[in-house]
């Protein structure tokens, strides 16, 4: 990643790569960049879907982001369960937004 980057990672975001009782990120600015933008651009893509979901079973959000959180611990989602559990949030704040 560039020292130019315009990305603003979010301090929510950054405590996932930091250790119980450390200060310091596990992962380098640029792999919690990288990370970051993934999780993000997840989340904006998951917003139609849950607004899909919501409409055809008639489901309160706590229930559609209950079942996008258990989808989102499979390994093939490709977050880790830190992660899953930041871009549940994200959506949920996404979801309340629009």
């Amino acid at each position: 990643m560039s020292e130019d980057s315009q990305i603003v990672v979010p301090a929510s975001f950054v405590a996932l790569f930091v250790e119980p009782g450390r200060i310091k990120p596990s992962a380098s600015q640029a792999e919690i960049a990288a990370r970051y933008e993934f999780c993000e651009d997840l989340a904006v893509v998951l917003v139609d879907q849950a607004k899909t979901l919501q409409w055809q079973l008639g489901i309160a959000d706590s229930d559609v982001l209950s079942r996008v959180h258990e989808g989102l611990l499979s390994p093939a989602s490709g977050v880790s369960a830190p992660e899953a559990q930041w871009v549940t949030r994200r959506l949920a704040e996404l979801l309340a937004c629009g």
